[in-house]
C-alpha cells in the first residue's frame, strides 16, 4: 500500500531534518551536555510524543482538507519548499553555529524536562512544515487508504527521528569534545547537510503533482 519509493523519501527528509540544528536538536544536546544522558533521554520523550500529537492531527484531518482544496495543498507544498531552502541557506551560511557548543542552562526536574521536550517539538516550525507539506508529498492519492498511508510514513519519520536524537543524546559530550579540535568536519556537516536540503527543497519545488480523490 505504501510504495518503497515513499518510505525511502520520508527517510530522506527525516535524516535531512533531524541532522539539521534546530529547537529540538539544540535543546536536546544542550541538556545532555549540562544534566547528563539521563535528562536528555527523558526530554526526548517529550519531544517523541509531539511528533505523535502532530501525526494525529495532520492525518485526522489535512488528508481530508488537501483533496478538497488542491490550491491549498499547493500553497502548503510551496511553503514547505521554501522552508527546506532557509534551513539550507541556514546550514550553508558563513558563520554558523554549532548544536553542540555548550550552553548554559539549569537543572531541572523529570517532569519539567518532559514538558520542555513536548513544547520544544510543538512549537518547532520545522516539525510542523514537515507533517503539514513534505510528508504528504509521499502519499500516493490513487491508491487509496490516506489516512493508513499517512500514519505508516508519519511512523516512519518519528523512527528516523528518534533514533538519530537518541543517538545524539547519548553521544553529545563526545561529539562535542570531537568537533572542538575539528572545526573544518564541523564545516563539512554542515555543507553536507545544507546540499541535501537544498536538493530536496528543489524536488519539492518542481514537484507538478496535485491532490486527487483516492479510489
Amino acid at each position: 500500500m505504501v510504495e518503497t519509493s515513499g518510505v525511502l523519501g520520508v527517510v530522506a527528509v527525516a535524516l535531512g531534518m533531524v541532522l539539521t540544528p534546530g529547537p529540538n536538536m539544540i535543546y536536546l544536546v544542550s541538556r545532555s551536555i549540562t544534566q547528563g544522558r539521563r535528562a536528555g533521554i527523558v526530554s526526548l520523550g517529550g519531544v517523541a510524543l509531539g511528533f505523535l500529537v502532530y501525526l494525529l492531527a495532520a492525518n485526522l484531518g489535512l488528508s481530508v482538507v488537501f483533496i478538497a482544496v488542491p490550491e491549498l495543498y499547493l500553497a502548503v507544498k510551496l511553503a514547505g519548499a521554501a522552508y527546506l531552502a532557509h534551513l539550507a541557506w541556514n546550514a550553508l551560511k558563513p558563520g554558523g553555529v554549532s548544536a553542540f557548543a555548550p550552553r548554559d542552562v539549569p537543572h531541572d526536574s523529570p517532569r519539567r524536562l518532559f514538558m520542555t521536550g513536548l513544547m520544544t517539538n510543538l512549537l518547532n516550525p520545522k516539525i510542523a512544515i514537515m507533517y503539514l507539506s513534505l510528508i504528504p508529498q509521499f502519499i500516493d492519492l490513487d491508491e487509496g487508504h490516506v489516512l493508513l498511508q499517512g500514519l505508516v510514513l508519519g511512523s516512519v519519520q518519528i523512527a528516523v527521528s528518534v533514533a538519530v536524537n537518541l543517538t545524539l543524546v547519548l553521544a553529545a559530550g563526545t561529539i562535542a569534545v570531537f568537533l572542538s579540535h575539528r572545526p573544518s568536519w564541523l564545516r563539512a556537516q554542515r555543507y553536507l547537510m545544507g546540499t541535501v536540503l537544498g536538493a530536496l527543497a528543489v524536488s519539492v519545488a518542481v514537484d507538478s503533482s496535485v491532490p486527487a480523490k483516492a479510489s
